[in-house]
């Protein structure tokens, strides 16, 4: 597949056109493991893991639909003859990858909440989670604009700190931890094995399409980059990528070429908004006008894009110094 300088701000594209990269025959959650799509609705991904002895889901999705996600989860349970959800896996602290944990929690109160040590410390401050709060309330109003469903903060806290090399057994199967800084400082990615599935964070990117991988390094670029190395060379047989789902296996090195290709490129953007010296609100303006497109309302909302584009500045004019 040829890459191409095309960004997603200069091809507007419609949604069906977004992340349906490899065509309709290949299905981007077709797993090669008792790994199950729990999702209830735009925005964020739930991923159950049955082993033979414990099930984790990974991640819990948006607070908006995360009864739906709940009711999802327990049927897909059944349908494994389990009752029991073991582990919730934490990728890290942004309210589109846990805003569901408190419905979780509800639901299945012995499950042992897994994350890093900083997403630990970050569910405790007031603001963060005054944060979560609006982006979820924002995220139901775009999604889900008749109801008024809860977006509830309680229960959004880590039970067991992960650090990287840690494991956590499933019986048969057992998940590595791997720390992945860059698009936050509590950002992790999990290995399944034997399986070979890498479960990257966003720290390593999410390709939307053919021509383009978004770079969402809110933090660190170098932190980034160091992400980039260790996931490259952890060697997985199968890469499962945050809001997009698995890769093909041709397409695993071409997919860490393509995120190299887009931060070299997004930084060499950014440098030149330097160079010509834009404020902060010039720059946020030309960074939405390049990358942002309407259709990717379907995965985040453009509140929460926004804040993340000026994050994203800064880390880039940080590396940049």
């Amino acid at each position: 597949m040829e890459s191409s300088n095309v960004t997603a701000g200069e091809k507007k594209l419609d949604w069906d056109d977004i992340f349906n990269v490899f065509g309709d025959e290949f299905d981007r959650f077709g797993f090669p493991a008792d790994v199950y799509r729990v999702t209830a609705g735009f925005g964020g991904e739930a991923l159950l893991i049955v082993g033979s002895e414990k099930t984790a889901l990974l991640d819990c999705g948006m607070a908006y639909c995360g009864s739906r996600m709940v009711e999802k989860l327990a049927r897909r349970l059944a349908e494994n003859g389990r009752e029991k959800l073991d582990y919730i896996i934490l990728s890290h602290s942004h309210y589109d990858h846990m805003g569901a944990l408190p419905y979780v929690r509800r639901r299945f109160p012995e499950a042992m909440v897994c994350g890093s040590r900083h997403c630990r410390d970050i569910l405790r401050r007031p603001n963060a989670r005054k944060l979560i709060k609006e982006l979820g309330e924002a995220a139901r109003k775009l999604y889900d604009p008749e109801s008024n469903v809860e977006i509830p903060v309680d229960g959004l806290a880590v039970d067991v700190i992960l650090e990287d090399g840690d494991v956590v057994s499933l019986g048969n199967g057992y998940l590595v931890a791997l720390e992945t800084k860059g698009h936050t400082d509590c950002s992790m990615s999990f290995a399944l094995e034997p399986a070979g599935i890498l479960f990257t964070s966003e720290s390593t990117g999410m390709l939307e399409t053919s021509e383009y991988v978004h770079t969402p390094i809110l933090k660190d670029y170098s932190d980034a980059m160091k992400s980039l190395k260790k996931c490259r060379e952890y060697g997985a047989k199968y890469i499962c990528l945050p809001h997009f789902g698995m890769l093909p296996q041709y397409f695993n090195e071409r997919y860490w070429e393509m995120f190299e290709a887009a931060c070299r490129e997004k930084l060499g953007f950014v440098g030149d908004m330097v160079s010509r010296s834009l404020t902060e609100d010039q720059m946020t303006d030309e960074y939405i006008k390049r990358y942002w497109n309407p259709a990717l309302e379907k995965v985040q909302p453009v509140e929460a894009y926004v804040i993340n584009a000026r994050a994203i500045i800064k880390a880039m004019m940080k590396a940049l110094e």
